[in-house]
């Protein structure tokens, strides 16, 4: 079992900066990859990036350039850094942990950008 608590959602202006965190506990060391999706309200959930643990990333098209997704082995800690923010990016952001087949999700975090 992985665990999964997040952080760092909030409020922003167009243009503006968030930084999210994610700390894994539990079975971490059976983790393949660690992500963040995104669900807007009406729209499917998505995923915005992805770190696998050979240390690759990959990026939707909307963020790339924008968002940078990295960890800290130490801390179990994924961390989504969000820039120049758009009014498109609001919605509930969840990190998310594969191992193997199993996914896990944490509770989602809420981050809303005003035009």
């Amino acid at each position: 079992q992985v665990q999964l608590l997040e952080s760092g959602g909030g409020l922003v202006q167009t243009g503006g900066s968030l930084t999210l965190s994610c700390v894994a506990s539990g079975s971490i060391f059976s983790l393949n990859a660690m992500g963040w999706y995104r669900q807007a309200p009406g729209k499917q959930r998505e995923l915005v990036a992805r770190i696998r643990s050979g240390g690759a990333k990959n990026y939707a098209d909307s963020v790339k350039g924008r968002f940078t997704i990295s960890r800290d082995n130490v801390k179990n800690t994924v961390y989504l850094q969000m820039n120049s923010l758009k009014p498109e990016d609001t919605a509930v952001y969840y990190c998310n942990a594969l191992s193997g087949i199993l996914d896990y999700w944490g509770q989602g975090t809420q981050v809303t950008v005003s035009s």
